[in-house]
């Protein structure tokens, strides 16, 4: 039996008691006050975000990987910011990874019991043979879903970094995990539909862990993702821009830059800014571990 007792999240909202008798302006209201706290609820936690960055930049160091798992929307959302790292950082699809318990059906439809296993947790991070260089990000807006559990619980037997993403304080995640991020955010609009707030919560931290994780490895120079992939028209034109704003040269001249460097923003870059060809920008980007400002040093 699951004692909801503890668990915010499953707790009814006063101020949504009558959300059924409410006018849609009277509702939105509502939702939109209540979505306000979400950001405030994850200031109280940016100590434990900080810790986590730190831990996940270490883990790219050194070729290692972040490793999202969790179950419904939670899932849902680490598999997203995974999915979304390759082309906007211009990184290797393993080097981000989102599992979700009952496997990529479950992005879809709910894969009944699944959520409920803990040795499905096990046995899919051994699918991707986690190593103790990665680290395992446990999201679980309860604080208890079994799957993840699992999955944190055989992370720190092989010795991997270990963070649990909560909504509830003292979550059962959080007492497992290294760092315990719990990002508490009351009662649900809709009880217990913890895709709302919690989920929000969730996307919001895990904004944060990657950009910055991305940041920390030299993804970004100013704030221009210079690693990003031109994979369409619309990022070719961005990757241009990208270009001309940390350089401040013409766009027929960030143009020829990217021809020179076969596409690449980050050689483009390096190369006007230290007036070098395009072996000696890739030198100079090597000892910099990637980061343009070093190269200027």
């Amino acid at each position: 039996m699951i004692n909801f007792d503890n668990m915010t999240t499953e707790q009814q909202n006063p101020n949504t008691l009558n959300l059924d008798q409410m006018s849609y302006q009277e509702a939105l209201m509502v939702m939109n006050e209540e979505d306000m706290r979400v950001a405030l609820a994850i200031k109280e936690v940016l100590p434990q975000i900080e810790l986590a960055i730190q831990q996940i930049v270490a883990a790219f160091e050194v070729g290692a990987r972040l490793i999202y798992i969790g179950a419904g929307t939670s899932g849902r959302l680490g598999i997203l910011d995974a999915a979304e790292c390759p082309p906007t950082f211009g990184t290797p699809k393993e080097m981000v990874v989102g599992l979700i318990a009952g496997g990529e059906d479950a992005l879809i439809d709910a894969i009944e019991g699944a959520e409920d296993s803990r040795e499905m947790g096990k046995d899919d991070l051994k699918k991707i043979q986690l190593t103790s260089k990665d680290v395992v990000v446990g999201l679980a807006a309860s604080g208890r879903t079994p799957y993840v559990i699992g999955g944190l619980e055989y992370a720190n037997q092989i010795g991997a970094e270990t963070v649990a993403i909560a909504c509830n304080e003292h979550s059962e995640v959080g007492k497992i995990a290294n760092i315990a991020i719990e990002v508490v955010t009351g009662p649900e609009v809709v009880t217990g539909s913890t895709r709302l707030k919690a989920g929000s919560a969730q996307k919001m931290v895990l904004n944060m862990l990657s950009t910055l994780s991305m940041v920390g490895i030299g993804k970004v120079y100013r704030n221009l993702m210079v690693d990003v992939q031109r994979t369409n028209e619309k990022l070719e034109i961005r990757s241009e821009n990208i270009v001309m704003t940390a350089t401040d040269v013409s766009r027929s001249v960030a143009k020829e830059q990217l021809k020179k460097s076969k596409g690449n923003v980050k050689l483009a870059i390096t190369m006007i800014l230290l007036d070098c060809d395009l072996e000696t920008a890739e030198h100079k980007l090597k000892v910099a571990n990637g980061h343009i400002r070093k190269t200027l040093n």
